[in-house]
């Protein structure tokens, strides 16, 4: 048996006859650039999310871009971002001509939490990028108190979040902007490219959808500076099929992850994910920590088990970033170079994730293996990134 880390076809072959019908519902429309079938997803996640309004672009990328755009974000200003997430998030901030600056993960987690953006604070601080990363909630209530205390933009970076929770509220709706990604391998993926944006704000949502078509909403007249990015009506279609299934499959997700909480807890080869109270996850990777990753994800491959590092470097080490960021070493280094992804894909079968199971489980390295993170105040106070 060997297990693959998403098996995008079998969602795929459960949603056929709906996938099909909606092919043929916008091939017959002659509608292919915005028009009803844009209008109706967008009115579905945006029920869905419990937010006003939601602005269907091209890409999880331009989401956060335009997202930045409408909230005024641009040269000069600097935007506090983790350093261990996505590169997407800085492009993000560097496409509008602001400055990415790096938070470091709180100690013992995956997120940047108040205390760590605190440390990052500066003159020409403007916003906070907080992500949602792997599915999991950032602890939102002290983050938005600091952003109210000193007057700055929340942008939530979601794009990992579909459905997840946090204290009961959807993740999304919580900053004064939220932006998603249905990049295909998704808890929600479209079968190519797709974004979107989110918020309760009128007037940023109608500069949203300004900004996604060329500055215009109406046939040429051009309000703003604008760019293409509008949302293909056949992979919104696809994705209205698709998010009636979406809490079900995020279900699925939910109980393998707690067979792995289960498996996991005893060993001293790995450290599970952590679980916060505020958090509602949707799992959509489930990473844990070995300070010999390497070996482990060795021993797993020659078990026929696909594992993959999300992300394998701070950001700050990739050469478009390379000197924003503090000397080796970083807490965000020590994380990245421990972490690994586990299969946790919807359709895993049970037997599937008996094997994975099974395979971390038999994992032998030498020495002394098990990742500790340092939980300290003298810890938490060298993990936030100060430039001052």
């Amino acid at each position: 048996m060997t297990v693959p880390f998403l098996d995008l076809g079998a969602g795929l072959a459960e949603l056929r006859p709906a996938i099909d019908a909606a092919y043929a519902r916008v091939m017959a429309s002659g509608r292919w650039i915005l028009g009803p079938e844009v209008e109706a997803f967008e009115a579905a996640f945006a029920a869905y999310c419990g937010v006003a309004h939601v602005v269907g672009v091209g890409s999880g990328l331009d989401a956060l871009v335009i997202a930045l755009e409408v909230a005024g974000i641009g040269p000069g200003d600097e935007v506090i971002v983790p350093a261990h997430t996505f590169i997407a998030t800085w492009l993000a901030v560097t496409a509008v001509g602001a400055a990415p600056v790096p938070a470091e993960p709180a100690p013992g987690g995956f997120h940047v939490d108040a205390e760590t953006i605190a440390a990052c604070l500066g003159p020409r601080t403007r916003a906070i990028l907080p992500v949602h990363l792997y599915g999991d909630a950032v602890d939102m209530t002290p983050l938005l108190g600091l952003a109210a205390q000193h007057g700055l933009v929340v942008i939530e970076d979601a794009a990992q979040a579909h459905g997840a929770r946090y204290r009961g509220r959807a993740l999304g709706g919580l900053g004064r902007l939220g932006a998603f990604s249905f990049y295909p391998g998704k808890n929600l993926g479209a079968f190519g490219d797709a974004g979107a944006l989110v918020t309760d704000d009128e007037q940023l949502c109608q500069a949203a959808r300004r900004r996604r078509n060329y500055g215009s909403l109406a046939r040429c007249q051009h309000d703003m500076i604008g760019r293409n990015s509008r949302l293909d009506p056949l992979q919104a279609a696809f994705l209205g099929a698709k998010l009636p299934r979406l809490d079900a499959w995020n279900g699925r997700r939910r109980a393998i992850a707690a067979r792995y909480d289960e498996a996991f807890a005893g060993l001293d080869t790995v450290v599970p994910p952590p679980r916060a109270a505020h958090s509602e996850p949707v799992w959509h990777l489930y990473v844990v920590r070995c300070r010999q990753r390497d070996a482990l994800q060795a021993h797993l491959a020659a078990l026929g088990i696909e594992t993959l590092v999300h992300y394998p470097r701070p950001v700050y080490r990739y050469p478009p970033y390379e000197g924003s960021g503090p000397a080796r070493g970083s807490p965000a280094d020590r994380l990245t170079a421990a972490i690994l992804s586990l299969p946790i894909g919807p359709h895993l079968t049970d037997d599937q994730v008996a094997r994975v199971i099974d395979g971390v489980s038999s994992f032998r390295p030498w020495g002394a293996p098990a990742y500790r993170a340092d939980s300290s105040s003298s810890a938490r106070a060298r993990a936030a990134t100060s430039r001052r």
